[in-house]
């Protein structure tokens, strides 16, 4: 009998990949299955993109990289962060790594241990907590509710801190429930955090360019107060169709910058250099295809939205960023999870329940509009259809 630490025991997962997983398997059967669960730009990346990478590979780009990854592809992000934040960062406080996951791993690894609590969006990403929990650190959750259009409320985090908090996690626009925080409350929590001088911060911004109606991201990269203890998230995956592609930065203080160097060290080296080659042509080419995603999203939230709203017992405010809507379900009689098995199992359509992004996701599902029109449209009816004469259940 072999004995893994209790650690491993803790970790959870991430329930939209064993959606993926059983929604591939009814299709390999031959049925005709919608996927609205997984978190991913149904686009092409670029062509630009995907052709620097293939030159970077044919030049002999072929080795490794630096931990902290290749100083063009840092020099890139700052660039970038420039123009999107009018925030000036160094290139060395910039990681460059495999994802968004790693950043995460790492910011909550060396602020998670038992006695330590760290604060986390409920309901948001899963990966937050599961790795709370496997740090033997206490999670805290911070309630994202709708009357609040799915925003966090400074006023409520600030008053979750005590003594023993050591990370504050937030994010915005908001996985899974497109929520985007305006900027008055950030305002808010920022001057409250002068109180807390100890606790670090972890901003995932990977959503940033995905706000509609008006809306604007406002990075924290943006407070002076609060940067010698700020971590931030972003990548390529979301807003140039790079999900496979497997590349994230974030930006680190420096008193952290070298730990999260020495983690890549010890973990995943580097990054691949061609997928790098790839993101500065992604952060430095043309971003017509970035527009033009972002138009087709824009649509589809409507007729999500709209079509949501016309289903019995289901209620949907309009997600203000990302590519996810998070309607309430409550009035169906269902219980979440049990209403997503039912609509893949008997309708073929992937959802994720809500209680998969924490326990205030009970009544909620996420429907990513990360695919055609066409297929939402289906996808509607079918639920319709459902809902209209399935008798009303259960747990």
């Amino acid at each position: 009998m072999l004995h893994t630490i209790s650690a491993f025991d803790r970790i959870g997962e991430e329930n939209a990949f064993a959606v993926l997983a059983r929604a591939t398997a009814l299709a390999a059967k031959g049925r005709d299955v919608i996927n609205l669960g997984i978190g991913q730009p149904d686009f092409r990346t670029p062509d630009h993109i995907v052709e620097a990478a293939i030159k970077a590979l044919r030049d002999g780009h072929h080795g490794y990289t630096p931990a902290t990854g290749l100083l063009a592809t840092r020099e890139a992000v700052v660039r970038r962060t420039l123009a999107t934040t009018g925030v000036e960062v160094s290139p060395e406080n910039v990681m460059i790594l495999p994802g968004g996951k790693p950043t995460m791993y790492g910011a909550i690894t060396m602020f998670g241990e038992p006695g330590a609590e760290i604060l986390y969006p409920d309901p948001g990403f899963p990966i937050y907590r599961s790795m709370i929990e496997f740090t033997g650190a206490t999670p805290v959750p911070v309630p994202i509710r709708e009357e609040n259009g799915f925003a966090f409320s400074a006023d409520e985090v600030l008053a979750l801190i005590t003594p023993k908090t050591r990370l504050l996690i937030l994010n915005s626009p908001a996985n899974p429930t497109g929520g985007v925080t305006p900027k008055a409350e950030i305002d808010r929590l920022v001057a409250g955090l002068a109180a807390h001088p100890d606790v670090a911060i972890l901003s995932d911004e990977i959503y940033d360019v995905m706000t509609y109606d008006g809306e604007t991201h406002h990075s924290l990269l943006s407070y002076p107060k609060i940067r010698d203890r700020l971590i931030v998230l972003n990548g390529w995956s979301k807003t140039w169709a790079m999900t496979g592609w497997r590349m994230g930065w974030s930006i680190w203080p420096d008193g952290l910058y070298d730990k999260i160097r020495k983690l890549a060290v010890n973990c995943w080296s580097c990054v691949n250099a061609p997928a790098q080659f790839g993101g500065i042509a992604a952060i430095d080419g043309p971003q017509d295809e970035v527009e033009k995603m972002m138009r087709a999203f824009d649509r589809r939230r409507g007729i999500v939205v709209e079509g949501l709203n016309s289903l019995p017992g289901v209620s949907c405010i309009t997600p203000k960023g990302a590519f996810y809507a998070f309607p309430n379900v409550r009035e169906t009689g269902w219980k979440a999870k049990a209403l997503a098995n039912a609509l893949l199992d008997e309708k073929g359509v992937a959802l994720i329940g809500g209680p998969d992004f924490g326990t205030l996701g009970e009544g909620y599902l996420r429907l990513s509009y990360a695919n055609s029109e066409e297929n939402i449209l289906r996808a509607i009816e079918r639920m319709d259809a459902f809902l209209r004469q399935a008798p009303a259940q259960k747990s």
